[in-house]
């Protein structure tokens, strides 16, 4: 109950494959680590190390969730293996120009605000699809934004301020439609869930390399350190709950680029 659904699918198919190696019958007191690292090497394989490493993350945390809730479950947990090498591809951060020209491209005013939404607030995609009129205070200039990205899975929200343009665009949006959400989909009036090949159409349309909405996150952290906005400042607006989250994620060369200078 406490996770999104694309949480739980993941969960979910990470058993059902784990059930082609593993008679799902099998006792608990029976499986033992020799067939979690044949499942799992098998995953890496397949898939890569890092799929292998995220289905281990949920049977660990499976098994440690029957060992605190089911009586004489065995406590020592199988899935507790070494952890598979990883070939991480780093996420592609737009530059801003191709920002620009993706946003030039928008087919209506209301994705057009859309976009600018995602930029200024460094917003998450769930965070903006599932916006309400009444998560925007005019008064006081300031949006709620609500989220899951959290340890335990809770609805949190955070207040950040509004930009004047952002502001505008939203008077602007919300005269134009009488539905409760910000940005319905004009076709069913609820929100997105998706919306996986709107922005790669857009990116073609503009001739830029494609890029995400997490991608547009991503590059707002990016404008911000290029502006000189301290870290404290930036994990306030990317609604970190800690300061070395942010420092993972932003992009380090500007901010060492002055130090390097000490090479002549």
């Amino acid at each position: 109950m406490k996770f999104s659904k694309k949480t739980y699918e993941e969960k979910k198919y990470a058993f059902m494959l784990l059930f082609t190696s593993i008679d799902p019958n099998c006792s608990v007191w029976e499986l033992h680590q020799g067939s979690v690292l044949s499942h799992l090497r098998k995953q890496a394989e397949n898939r890569s190390g890092n799929a292998a490493n995220k289905d281990r993350k949920n049977f660990v945390a499976a098994w440690n969730w029957g060992c605190r809730y089911i009586p004489e479950f065995p406590a020592k947990n199988p899935f507790l293996i070494d952890k598979f090498p990883e070939t991480r591809t780093p996420r592609y951060v737009p530059p801003e120009k191709d920002f620009w020209k993706v946003y030039k491209q928008a087919e209506t005013f209301q994705d057009e605000v859309l976009l600018l939404a995602f930029l200024h607030l460094a917003a998450r995609r769930g965070e903006i699809f599932n916006l309400r009129r009444e998560h925007i205070d005019f008064d006081n200039k300031q949006i709620q934004l609500f989220t899951r990205k959290r340890k335990d899975g809770a609805l949190e929200f955070d207040w950040l301020p509004l930009t004047e343009k952002l502001e505008r665009l939203f008077i602007q949006l919300l005269s134009s439609h009488k539905s409760e959400w910000v940005f319905p989909n004009p076709q069913s009036g609820i929100p997105y869930l998706h919306r996986s090949k709107w922005l790669p159409r857009l990116c073609r349309k503009a001739d830029v390399k494609p890029f995400g909405i997490h991608g547009i996150r991503h590059l707002s952290a990016s404008i911000l350190v290029q502006n000189g906005i301290s870290l404290i400042d930036i994990q306030t607006i990317l609604r970190h709950k800690s300061i070395i989250t942010t420092q993972k994620y932003i992009h380090r060369l500007e901010s060492v680029r002055k130090a390097m200078e000490v090479f002549k």
